[in-house]
């Protein structure tokens, strides 16, 4: 089947095009990511895919850049408070019916997303999305969980040298990533101090009984060392009083 693939950046297309393209489909990918931010984050995350693309042989179609658009939908449910949920799911949606316009115009027989790759994305939102963005257009939605690849996309991209981001493309997503990081910073010390609490008494423990052990130690050994001054003393009146009576 020929698909376009929408891909939010290289590292992320790297098991899918694998996985599709022994399944012996067709691929291009489509580059829609008004949500990505700022601009120049956006630049760098499609320079990475088109040069492993070019490589590759695989056609990368870009769409246009629209910030504006994008905060008039997902980013409005953001503002007003909505839930994370909702937000990726207007992200999502206007990115993945970008993409099935796409392909319906090019003459594709389906459409899917490197989205799913990524543990910390709503595949089943993901899922519900392509399929919805396909139905319009008589597309085959390319619905793919890759999930279990992620470890091998994350080593395959460092291997490569790929830029690799850390959070999912929108400010909100920077910033959500930050506080996540910080958070998780914070309780792996907050771990570690209890840890550290709980090896104190027994480090305490053992400190102590490391003490009275070279106490005794010491004890014994000042003993050995009376006793032999002792028997070294008796050795030498013992010799003394030889020589005594030899005279």
């Amino acid at each position: 089947m020929k698909i376009l693939l929408h891909a939010c950046c290289g590292p992320c297309s790297l098991e899918p095009v694998r996985l599709l393209r022994q399944e012996g489909h067709e691929l291009a990918i489509a580059y829609a990511n008004s949500n990505i931010h700022p601009e120049n984050e956006y630049r760098h995350r499609l320079e990475t895919l088109l040069a492993w693309a070019d490589e590759e042989g695989i056609p990368v179609i870009e769409g246009p850049y629209d910030v504006d658009g994008w905060m008039k939908t997902a980013g409005r449910i953001q503002r007003e408070g909505g839930p994370r949920e909702e937000r990726c799911r207007a992200c999502y949606r206007g990115r993945l019916e970008q993409t099935a316009a796409f392909a319906a115009e090019r003459g594709f027989e389906g459409m899917g997303t490197t989205l799913s790759v990524s543990p910390y994305q709503y595949t089943n939102i993901i899922a519900e999305e392509v399929r919805r963005a396909c139905r319009p257009f008589g597309l085959e939605p390319v619905v793919r969980d890759f999930r279990p690849y992620y470890e091998n996309a994350t080593k395959r991209s460092r291997e490569m040298g790929m830029y690799r981001q850390n959070f999912c493309g929108c400010a909100f997503s920077a910033k959500e990533a930050e506080d996540e990081r910080r958070e998780r910073k914070a309780a792996r010390e907050a771990e570690r101090a209890r840890r550290a609490a709980e090896r104190a008494p027994i480090e305490a423990q053992l400190e102590e009984q490391r003490r009275q052990k070279a106490a005794r130690q010491a004890e014994y050994d000042r003993k050995q060392h009376a006793k032999r001054e002792m028997r070294r003393k008796m050795r030498e009146q013992a010799k003394a009083a030889q020589q005594q009576d030899r005279q």
